[in-house]
């Protein structure tokens, strides 16, 4: 069993994260995982745990918060939901 990294709970199902920097992080659940390691969104302060928006080394949720906080190159970005191509 391991120790989760976020709440302390001793898990026999825990798991392991290794971060970009090399960090490793043992998590009980993906919830605690999201807790330690999802970025929050610039604009609106959820967590970013899909693809999110980057804008100039600035993490966003979607769109919306990119356009309203990246005023500048946030303009440029748009949702590709249900978008058609052509």
């Amino acid at each position: 069993m391991a120790i989760c990294t976020t709440c302390g709970n001793d898990y026999w199902l825990s798991f392991e994260v290794k971060t970009v920097t090399g960090e490793t992080h043992t998590f009980d659940s993906f919830e605690c995982a999201i807790t330690r390691l999802a970025p929050l969104c610039e604009k609106c302060d959820a967590r970013i745990i899909g693809h999110g928006v980057e804008v100039e080394g600035r993490f966003f949720c979607c769109a919306h918060c990119a356009r309203e906080g990246a005023k500048e190159l946030g303009q440029e970005i748009r949702d590709t939901v249900g978008a058609h191509p052509g």
